[in-house]
């Protein structure tokens, strides 16, 4: 393997854009099985340091189980981080050919850390939970559009559809709980982390699909990667406020309601919120410092192989 030789792969629906660098070496394959075989060869045959791919949804999935079944160095980055480097470098143009080679120069500057890929079953998962979400906006619509409309007819369409709705809600907490319940590890790890007051079955699933680094990285670095580590705005002598910004959001979302719930629930959490508000933050600043701190909890329980205890809230 050598580390001066970096892969970036543009995913697109029916085509994969393959870009070497050092070097002007692409090519493209076609983004099914026979496509793929080709592209493991090729990308074997200059033994990559990283091999970087976007993570834009599914079109990514097959490609990405082959690399890491061949147990290549693929990660995944978000785009929004390849779109603010190939304008920090002027690259203004985009193609497919131009948005691989961006792909692998980003991965030959930066070197992006390797992180756990999610395999087949916790892919699964994560499907389940974003037809959930789907299924939640669905309805949030469908209810909003009720209130806006006094025709009878338009109404009882309505009120069927969200009861539609609402059974495939019921059978997709059933499907989810079968998924977990089929995983010995996940059954395990579900229960760790929802021995914590305020930690409830969609928090924990979530977790279990979208942040399978939980319990793999140390507070600051799976804070970030959530997107609730404040980050310094500093310039000079200017002194910017801190914010939070970036990271899974999915997983942001869902943790800010558990930790509303903790704030309820949850002794130690409801102290530590109390204790920034006596202190004087501001109510959205003592929210997302909980959400850190509910994070870190369950990230050291997951670590540590242990349930909630009271003393997690003093050592994290």
């Amino acid at each position: 393997m050598s580390e001066s030789v970096c892969v970036g792969i543009d995913v697109s629906k029916k085509q994969l854009d393959v870009a070497v660098h050092p070097g002007q070496d692409q090519w493209s394959v076609t983004n099914d099985d026979a496509g793929v075989r080709v592209l493991l060869a090729r990308v074997q045959a200059v033994k990559p340091y990283r091999i970087l791919v976007e993570a834009t949804g599914k079109l990514e999935g097959l490609v990405v189980a082959a690399l890491a079944a061949a147990e290549l160095p693929v990660v995944l980055i978000n785009p929004r981080q390849v779109r603010e480097y190939a304008r920090a470098r002027g690259q203004l143009a985009k193609t497919d050919r131009i948005d691989a080679m961006i792909l692998a120069r980003f991965a030959s500057d930066l070197q992006p850390e390797l992180r756990p890929l999610p395999d087949a079953q916790t892919q699964a998962l994560g499907d389940l939970l974003a037809r959930r979400r789907q299924l939640i906006e669905m309805r949030t619509a469908e209810t909003n559009r009720l209130g806006t409309t006094t025709v009878r007819g338009i109404q009882r369409e309505i009120k069927t559809h969200v009861r539609w709705l609402d059974k495939r809600l019921a059978g997709l907490d059933q499907e989810l709980e079968a998924a977990i319940k089929a995983s010995p590890l996940w059954q395990h790890k579900d229960a760790l982390l929802r021995s914590t007051p305020g930690v409830g079955p969609v928090m924990s699933r979530t977790l279990l699909a979208d942040l399978p680094e939980l319990g793999q990285l140390d507070r600051k670095r799976i804070a970030t990667l959530v997107g609730v580590a404040p980050l310094n705005r500093d310039s000079g002598r200017m002194r910017g406020r801190r914010s939070v910004w970036g990271g899974r959001a999915q997983v942001r979302t869902v943790l800010y309601m558990a930790t509303q719930s903790a704030i309820r629930s949850n002794a130690a959490i409801r102290a530590f919120h109390q204790r920034l508000v006596a202190a004087g933050k501001k109510p959205k600043v003592a929210i997302v410092a909980c959400m850190r701190k509910l994070l870190t909890i369950l990230n050291a329980m997951v670590r540590d192989n242990t349930p909630w205890r009271e003393n997690y809230s003093i050592a994290h």
